[in-house]
């Protein structure tokens, strides 16, 4: 099969050609958007089908976020030797492969194998998001790449708020058992309960596999659009790594990317468990209405934030958006019941525009090769998701699920620095 792209488009227009590859690209944002949102719900079905501690269903985003990190790399390397295109359709696979792992991960009732599971997933999430943000950041002008991603990002949050109903509907199965109810069951009537919980998976993540590969195969039918760029300079083009360690801002996105995942999965993760111990006798299906009420403030944020990059510098949109949530996350651990609740849902309006903003200042000003390289660690940081989140799970399991919320707080802080250190950088290269 030939991966090679056909259609050029100039890097300050799109050709006509590639409008049909932009919708495609677009909508691998809310496919990658189901499944990171999914594990929400994974954490709490694998806490009550295997009798996990917080620590232990929190290695649900570890898993799934370690595959981030070991694959972003490699994403990108595949990338620039052959093409976006190939590095979409290889993702794409990898992540059909993890959903039918999970068929029979629930007939051996092995966490583990779940694990395994997720970590296959994110690995085709990988190649898809080092290829797809850096490619929507050059199909336009440069000044609005940062609103562009925003906008591509909107639809992001479309897939994780299919993601929570599909887990509240499909999977979720609405009995639960107190610990006393638990005991009192024969050893066999408890065990059938555990199996059936991990089995309410099976046919969701086969339905997402199906899709998936259909979606593949679609992909690898259409000319995907070249992008043009400037030559490396000469004795230059081994040194990207070493070019990418030198750039300030870029190193800084990193960073403060890691801490961004961090707060936004686990808020997610915990935000089904701080409800219903906040909110004593929530059903698991009523509260995870509050978290689709979160992703639906996300997906509006993102509309709002990408209008507001109209009037606004980017890292100033940033930083104000940062600093109402590390406020908003100090209510959630003073208030730890409804108020704390509400804190914690309106979070997500302003994590909307972080995660591309971040994004798209760090890869302002550089070149094509380094662009895709430079993706690729900043997806790679995604690996807070995993050590942040267990890291929320060890503090609730210490001190109680809302002291756990002072752990976002903590990175919201950093990307209040981030932003303040890119908007000064922004400040004083205007003025050279």
């Amino acid at each position: 099969m030939h991966f090679e792209d056909t259609t050029t488009v100039a890097p300050n227009s799109l050709a006509r050609a590639a409008i049909l590859p932009l919708v495609l690209i677009v909508s691998l944002f809310f496919l990658w958007g189901m499944a990171n949102n999914l594990n929400d719900i994974l954490i709490k079905q694998f806490k009550k089908a295997f009798e996990l501690s917080d620590f232990q269903a929190g290695l649900v985003q570890s898993a799934f976020y370690l595959g981030y990190f070991v694959f972003a790399i490699p994403a990108g390397m595949f990338m620039k030797r052959y093409s976006y295109k190939a590095a979409i359709i290889l993702g794409l696979l990898l992540y059909a492969a993890g959903a039918f792992l999970f068929y029979p991960a629930a007939q051996a009732h092995t966490y583990n194998l779940f694990l395994l599971a997720l970590f296959v997933i994110a690995s085709g999430l990988a190649f898809l998001e080092t290829t797809a943000n850096p490619l929507v950041t050059v199909l336009g002008p440069a000044e609005g790449a940062a609103r562009r991603l925003n906008l591509a990002q909107a639809f992001n949050p479309l897939g994780s708020i299919t993601g929570i109903l599909i887990g509240q509907h499909f999977i979720f199965s609405g009995v639960e058992h107190t610990a006393e109810d638990l005991a009192a069951m024969t050893p066999a009537a408890r065990q059938a309960f555990y199996v059936a919980e991990s089995s309410a998976v099976q046919t969701p993540y086969l339905v997402i596999g199906a899709v998936v590969v259909l979606w593949a195969l679609l992909i690898a039918l259409v000319r995907f659009p070249a992008t043009s760029s400037a030559a490396e300079p000469a004795g230059q083009r081994h040194g990207i790594f070493g070019r990418l360690l030198r750039k300030w801002r870029f190193l800084l996105a990193v960073v403060a990317q890691f801490f961004y995942v961090g707060a936004q999965v686990g808020i997610w993760s915990f935000l089904i468990r701080y409800v219903q111990d906040g909110l004593p006798g929530t059903p698991e299906k009523s509260a995870a209405t509050y978290l689709t009420v979160s992703l639906v403030l996300f997906m509006l944020g993102r509309f709002v934030g990408t209008a507001l990059l109209r009037y606004l510098p980017p890292a100033r949109l940033l930083g104000i958006f940062a600093l109402i949530n590390l406020a908003l996350c100090s209510v959630a651990v003073a208030s730890p019941h409804l108020i704390g609740t509400y804190a914690l849902v309106a979070s997500s309006f302003f994590m909307s525009v972080m995660f591309p903003t971040i994004f798209a200042l760090g890869l302002e000003g550089l070149g094509d090769d380094e662009r895709k390289l430079g993706s690729s660690l900043i997806v790679m940081a995604i690996i807070g998701g995993a050590i942040l989140t267990a890291l929320m799970g060890a503090v609730s399991d210490l001190a109680g699920i809302h002291w756990s919320m002072a752990v976002p707080a903590l990175c919201f802080a950093v990307i209040l620095w981030f932003a303040f250190a890119s908007a000064r950088g922004a400040r004083a290269a205007g003025s050279a």
